[in-house]
């Protein structure tokens, strides 16, 4: 097995009769370094933005979040509330209450998604770290305020240090008919604004954060609640304690964990993933043509030492793993090169920021792209590069056919 490695070693870096042979072995050693290091690359931007992606949307979601099965609200006295509790991880239970709502505020008016928590959502939630203006307050006393999404302040133009003008929250009255005056059509409530957030575009143009006070006197509901919202001492133990909390609260109950809350994104960002990966994937197939025709015409050109070896006693498997194991080298070279050159590009957007997002200064959480190494990556991209090189360096070796006098080789 040695043999076959060391002539195939001795041959790429020998000189060739033809120089063209040489140049079409370094392109297409350069084509495929060049192919893995994109797919190093692409797939660490992505692993980078979907890691950004998640971490913004944390501070909105609940690691698990109860619904009902049917209905928008549920009494949440039909759950075992004293067993949920006692179940190990769990950090804190925010009951929740969302409706839709007609904001108001001077002349502005803009549909929003008000949301009414109570104290312990507002005490474990790391919302406040994605506060862009004013405080992370919705109860002083008997005084209620609002927290508003960065797009709905904009819609409304609100101005939050306006202590004489508050925003009227608007929601039909439930059971009314048919009235003569419109306005006897909707219950109205004001709060004055408390602060502004930023967490995504879709939450940042719909949602508002009121009490949950508040939501349920303008909705005139009693104890009902739209979700329990649950957050985890440790996410280590998540589908463990989901699992438990689906036990407890029976099939009349959807358990959601935060990637199931937020299903279609994270379903879009594993597409896009993957579409990328598939597309450098052909495009480094289509590299690996170059390396065919290199070992191709390496054959043509050592016909002569192909007779030596023959005379020599070798038979037409050992000529074979010759050429092969010379693909197999240089695959492997462009492959441990793009890896390097991936990895040290990635490094170097981490430390440094070298791209930049252009234009998003002062509206976007970070001002360079994106990126996060995962050794996955690494495992997958040299397997599927890997592959194509063995298949692109093993396809020439079955042209190789012994001739007829048994003295040398030609090409089929």
């Amino acid at each position: 097995m040695k043999l076959p490695l060391f002539i195939a070693r001795r041959y790429i870096f020998s000189r060739k009769s033809h120089q063209v042979i040489n140049i079409i072995s370094w392109v297409s050693l350069a084509g495929i370094s060049a192919g893995t290091m994109a797919l190093i690359v692409v797939l660490s931007v992505f692993n980078g933005f979907e890691h950004l992606v998640k971490s913004l949307l944390n501070t909105f979601d609940p690691d698990i979040r109860i619904i009902a099965r049917e209905g928008k609200v549920f009494d949440p006295g039909l759950l075992p509330l004293d067993e949920m509790r006692s179940v190990p991880g769990i950090l804190s239970f925010a009951e929740v209450v969302e409706e839709n709502a007609l904001m108001r505020y001077g002349q502005r008016q803009h549909i929003v998604t008000m949301k009414g928590v109570d104290a312990a959502w507002m005490q474990h939630s790391p919302l406040d770290s994605m506060l862009i203006d004013g405080d992370f307050l919705l109860e002083e006393g008997d005084l209620n305020y609002t927290l508003v999404g960065a797009g709905v302040a904009w819609y409304l133009d609100l101005n939050i240090r306006d202590l004489l003008t508050p925003v009227e929250i608007y929601v039909p009255r439930r059971g009314k008919g048919a009235v003569i005056n419109p306005m006897e059509a909707f219950e109205r409530e004001g709060v004055l604004p408390a602060g502004v957030f930023s967490v995504q575009q879709d939450f940042d143009v719909r949602y508002a954060l009121l009490p949950i006070r508040l939501v349920r006197k303008l909705l005139d509901y009693g104890p009902e609640v739209s979700a329990i919202e649950i957050r985890l001492t440790d996410e280590r133990g998540l589908k463990k304690t989901q699992s438990r909390l689906e036990e407890l609260a029976g099939p009349d109950f959807i358990v959601q964990n935060r990637m199931q809350q937020q299903e279609t994104i994270y379903r879009i960002m594993q597409s896009e993933r993957w579409a990328i990966f598939f597309i450098l994937t052909f495009i480094i197939l289509i590299a690996a043509f170059n390396m065919i025709g290199s070992v191709s015409m390496l054959v043509i050109d050592k016909r002569k030492d192909l007779a030596v070896l023959w005379s020599m006693g070798a038979d037409l498997s050992l000529i074979r793993r010759i050429f092969l194991n010379q693909g197999i080298l240089l695959s492997l070279g462009g492959t441990m090169l793009g890896l390097l050159l991936g990895g040290v590009l990635c490094w170097m957007q981490q430390e440094f920021g070298l791209v930049s997002l252009q234009g998003t200064e002062g509206s976007f959480v970070v001002s360079a792209y994106p990126v996060k190494m995962q050794a996955f990556d690494f495992v997958l991209v040299t397997a599927t590069v890997s592959l194509i090189g063995l298949l692109a360096s093993w396809l020439p070796t079955l042209r190789l056919r012994e001739s007829s006098n048994r003295r040398h080789y030609l090409t089929a």
